[in-house]
């Protein structure tokens, strides 16, 4: 079972290694926007996969 700590420092390495296609998009990079975009579409599910576990824990 994955620890919600963990979890949320993956969603944290995951967003610090989007911050450099992040800069990139600023610049007018549109590849790397599209880059930051998928992203923050997995950061999206992983946030919902946190949700779940800490509701499965409140419930048990």
């Amino acid at each position: 079972m994955t620890t919600i700590v963990s979890m949320l420092e993956d969603m944290v390495a995951t967003l610090n290694e989007a911050m450099k296609d992040a800069v990139k998009s600023d610049k007018g990079n549109k590849t790397a926007g599209t880059r930051v975009r998928k992203v923050m579409q997995d950061i999206k599910r992983s946030a919902q996969d946190v949700r779940n576990q800490i509701q499965e824990i409140r419930t048990e």
